[in-house]
């Protein structure tokens, strides 16, 4: 069987595990080779971190893509997630015509949490992600994300089934057939997931327990998992699941752990489980 191949298009934060340095390892776990093109490089990412580094990569986008289209390479799927500009948005347009032929498109809308846009985005950014969202096979906003692409007022939880089955489909009919939605939750025990399969008219959830504190770099985690388990075959639902179960226990260990939460969490050792649960141990 031919090896599956995943474009990664994100920063890389050198300390601080997100973006890229979660994404090539969680996906190179599942069998998939994995190839990045990053947006940025940083010494650190920004989530309570000062002093950091940042260069900006976007002028190396579209001469990496043309490199590859002129030796013919190709991916199954093309994994976006910070984008740092409106130009990178629009850049993401011709990296998917020139080596995205046939291949499944997930773009995780990194812009906001807790009911706020990010302060390095102007209040506009939304409408540009939007429209990137409209290409995409699969979106994978957090709550806060979802809002700001529909244009409407975030609403703290806990929520009803029925206003998350209406922000699924609403999403869903930017563009996407499918839609992974996180930082749900209906009461304060559980908080996880919910998809939407829109060819089916389906919505799952996939909760787990609530652990205490706010984790860097979980939601890149979550997303590489889902890319990784889609790449591989598995249902949506089923990927959702994989996912929450994997990002819960690398986030209950570094609570137990007691470590600083400003270098992400440890999901490194749940990598052979996760390996397992792929069916893919010896």
């Amino acid at each position: 069987m031919q090896q599956k191949r995943v474009l990664a298009i994100h920063d890389v934060s050198c300390v601080g595990r997100c973006s890229l340095t979660v994404a090539l390892p969680i996906i190179s776990a599942a069998g998939i080779e994995c190839s990045g093109m990053p947006t940025a490089v940083l010494s650190t990412h920004t989530g309570g971190f000062t002093g950091y580094t940042y260069r900006d990569l976007t002028e190396d986008i579209l001469p990496i893509a043309k490199h590859w289209k002129s030796l013919g390479v190709r991916f199954d799927g093309i994994y976006t997630g910070f984008l740092g500009s409106f130009e990178q948005i629009d850049i993401m347009d011709s990296v998917i015509d020139m080596v995205g032929e046939g291949a499944k498109v997930y773009v995780d809308p990194v812009m906001a949490d807790g009911g706020k846009l990010y302060k390095v985005f102007p209040e506009n950014f939304p409408q540009g992600m939007r429209k990137l969202c409209s290409r995409a096979d699969v979106v994978l906003p957090n709550i806060t994300e979802a809002t700001l692409l529909l244009g409407e007022e975030y609403r703290e939880g806990p929520y009803t089934e029925g206003y998350i089955r209406g922000l699924l489909e609403r999403l869903s009919a930017l563009g996407p057939r499918e839609v992974v939605l996180t930082g749900v939750y209906f009461d304060d025990r559980e908080v996880g997931a919910a998809t939407y399969d829109a060819a089916a008219g389906e919505v799952s959830h996939s909760l787990a327990e609530t652990v205490p504190g706010y984790y860097h770099g979980t939601g890149d985690i979550f997303s590489s998992v889902v890319v990784a388990c889609r790449t591989r075959g598995f249902p949506l639902a089923r990927a959702a699941e994989v996912a929450v179960d994997f990002t819960q226990r690398s986030i209950a260990r570094t609570y137990e752990a007691g470590t600083d939460v400003r270098f992400g969490v440890d999901f490194e050792h749940g990598i052979p489980k996760l390996i397992g649960d792929l069916g893919l141990g010896e």
